[in-house]
């Protein structure tokens, strides 16, 4: 028999520390099982434990979605099986293929060895896991359900991955698109144009008026080149700092909104992410005030994000979620009447599901629509800008009988 030293969290979500005698660890996580509702740590007494820094600060790690996916599912599991805090964030860490992320775990690990909650550990690094995640945890270790909100954030972290790959595969083709025309039309006017100006200016008679137009364009473009390169990457990198400051960043949002197309879709992905996510708080045991601060945060733009400030400030005055909401042009009727049915029958998290679900449905049904047009837009696009220039270069030859008579 060996003496184990223990830290559990009771039904109560009290701490507490003692010791046990067992033949091993797991004869131990069993007896502990009826009176704790997290194990956080067991220890045998006549080994020493020791901790070692890894690594110099982390605070400045980041993980994606994916893998606070992966990582919520798996603890979850490790929690639900009985295993031990520790011991779960320890096999996660030798798992780890992410060498940040493993090292990461590790000083969560270290963190709650020494006494520190999960909700603490994960804390200490904002940068890696958002307020979001760690209310939730919070509220998981407070309610004796660490297994069931870790479950709860794995799905809802999944859910939001395919939504932001929706929206990905709708804007980045068609950008990518933008920038290879642009970088084409360029190498044409710098590289092929030039060679054709050579051959047509012996010819003694004047041009059509678009070749005309394409050659003082090429000239332009090839005496002016590291100008215009230049030009490019300060407004790109004058649209970025603009929109680090938050004066900018409003503008830059509300312009998006007003996108013909895709500010429909990102109004239409925010809708669904302000709805999921507050479910998953309140349902959760959050509270609405510090559900609705989470939500302003995690919403992905400024302008929505006002929207959700003033529903909190009204909440704070003792309005109904759905009164604020019903002022702002952002969130149609339909999500307000379904917020104040939810809120009257005492169903709000149902009814938030609902508006999430059917959201992501109809950024499916967008990025779709988007998809089928983009490939002969692409195309149109393509025909006009190289087959202009393509013609604007052979006019010449094909009026050679007027040039030359």
């Amino acid at each position: 028999m060996s003496e184990f030293k223990y830290i559990i969290k009771d039904k109560q979500g009290k701490t507490l520390t003692g010791s046990i005698e067992a033949p091993n660890q797991d004869v131990v996580a069993s007896l502990l099982r009826d009176r704790a509702s997290i194990i956080i740590n067991i220890t045998p007494l006549k080994k020493s434990s020791f901790s070692f820094n890894l690594m110099p600060s982390l605070s400045s790690v980041k993980i994606s979605i994916d893998e606070l996916a992966v990582f919520s599912r798996q603890l979850a599991t490790m929690v639900n099986a009985g295993l031990p805090l520790v011991q779960g964030l320890e096999i996660l860490s030798e798992q780890s293929e992410n060498k940040s992320l493993k090292l990461l775990i590790t000083k969560v690990k270290e963190s709650v060895e020494g006494g520190s909650s999960l909700s603490e550990a994960l804390g200490k690094y904002p940068k890696a896991f958002s307020s979001l995640f760690i209310n939730m945890i919070s509220a998981g270790e407070a309610s004796g359900m660490l297994d069931d909100i870790l479950m709860r954030m794995a799905s809802y972290f999944e859910d939001s991955s395919k939504l932001q790959k929706k929206v990905k595969a709708a804007l980045v083709y068609p950008i990518t698109i933008m920038v290879a025309v642009v970088g084409i039309t360029i190498f044409m006017l710098v590289s092929v144009v030039p060679s054709f100006a050579e051959i047509y200016s012996g010819f003694g008679a004047d041009l059509p008026g678009p070749t005309q137009v394409l050659m003082t364009a090429s000239a332009i473009v090839t005496k002016y080149l590291i100008l215009v390169l230049l030009s490019m990457v300060v407004l790109v990198v004058g649209f970025v700092m603009i929109g680090k400051t938050n004066k900018g960043r409003e503008i830059i949002d509300r312009s998006i909104l007003k996108l013909p197309i895709a500010g429909k879709l990102i109004k239409k992905v925010a809708i669904s992410r302000f709805s999921r996510t507050l479910a998953t708080l309140a349902k959760s045991g959050v509270s609405i005030l510090t559900s609705l601060d989470i939500v302003a945060k995690t919403c992905g733009n400024r302008v929505i994000e006002n929207v959700i400030r003033d529903v909190l400030e009204s909440v704070k005055g003792g309005e109904t979620i759905a009164q604020p909401l019903s002022k702002s042009p952002i969130f149609p009727p339909l999500v307000v009447k379904m917020v104040a049915v939810g809120e009257q029958t005492g169903s709000l998290e149902e009814m938030l599901v609902k508006v999430a679900n059917f959201y992501d449905d109809e950024v499916s049904t967008t990025v779709e629509s988007l998809t089928s047009l983009i490939e002969p837009l692409v195309i149109v696009v393509l025909g006009v800008v190289i087959g202009g220039i393509v013609l604007a270069l052979y006019l010449p030859i094909f009026n050679m009988a007027d040039l030359f008579s």
